[in-house]
């Protein structure tokens, strides 16, 4: 494994996600979120995400993990649900 892969996945946990056979998009949601917990604090998410999806083409498109890394890149999974006061107010 490169370095910079390693930065991007220092735990594996998305090299993993890739290999778990029958893993489903709320599996791979749960792993992406804690892979976002687990990277250093000055490492930009998006980018990380970036360069896992470039190492990882190969694998195939319709993957779960795949479509949450790029969503991830393409800036769609942010929150959906505003919660508190602020949703209640017009």
């Amino acid at each position: 494994m490169s370095d910079k892969l390693k930065r991007c996945d220092p735990r594996g946990l998305i090299r993993e996600a890739y290999r778990i056979d029958g893993i489903g998009p709320e599996d791979c949601r749960s792993i992406f979120l804690d892979w976002a917990l687990g990277l250093k604090d000055d490492q930009d998410s998006s980018i990380a995400a970036a360069v896992l999806l470039s190492h990882y083409s190969g694998e195939p498109a319709d993957h779960p993990m795949t479509k949450v890394l790029q969503d991830a890149v393409d800036g769609t999974a942010k929150a959906r649900r505003r919660g508190g006061a602020a949703a209640r107010r017009s």
